[in-house]
């Protein structure tokens, strides 16, 4: 029996999850579908040019997934491209990450609130050096009406979006719950 897939951290919601080639109808191409969760890596890997250890750290995967999932990725990317179809952002195995921030300036502490999380800065001294965290500092533990943290339902856990993924963890992109 195969092993359960462990789903991947992604710290943003795409906001664009469809591009096609300029000129070509709708019904006459071909899609390659792109899960969220490589979205990220080629996010952290390419656009932000962390080194595979840390993409791999803030994803929680090993690092021999990392590498799995970014060549994939790459792969649909490039096929995309050159045969000039349409690529469609959706599914995946992943959860969106509650990260939470500490300033080491000023001690203030915070949760992400934005889509990109390349370089944090300090809401309200506006220095750089933050450390972040999946857990909740204390400053957080309260419960919101919908039981969880914030008022959401608890936990950050919901449903993948997409036709082909509709069972497991993961929040898609309608449905944070952070």
């Amino acid at each position: 029996m195969a092993r359960p897939v462990k789903p991947r951290w992604v710290e943003f919601s795409p906001g664009v999850t469809y591009f096609k080639p300029a000129g070509i109808r709708m019904r006459d191409l071909e899609e390659v579908i792109l899960g969220v969760d490589e979205v990220e890596a080629l996010r952290l890997k390419d656009l932000i040019g962390l080194e595979q250890e840390q993409c791999a750290e803030r994803m929680g995967i090993a690092q021999s997934t990392f590498q799995r999932v970014l060549t994939t990725a790459r792969n649909k990317v490039a096929s995309a491209l050159i045969e000039g179809k349409a690529l469609r952002v959706e599914g995946g195995n992943y959860l969106i990450s509650p990260l939470f921030f500490t300033c080491g300036r000023c001690g203030s502490h915070w949760r992400n609130e934005d889509r990109y999380l390349s370089e944090p800065e300090c809401p309200e001294c506006g220095s750089k050096d933050v450390a972040s965290t999946r857990g909740q500092p204390d400053k957080f533990h309260a419960l919101g009406p919908g039981g969880g943290p914030f008022g959401g339902p608890g936990r950050g856990r919901g449903r993948r979006m997409g036709a082909r993924h509709r069972h497991g963890h993961g929040n898609g992109p309608g449905n944070r719950t952070i």
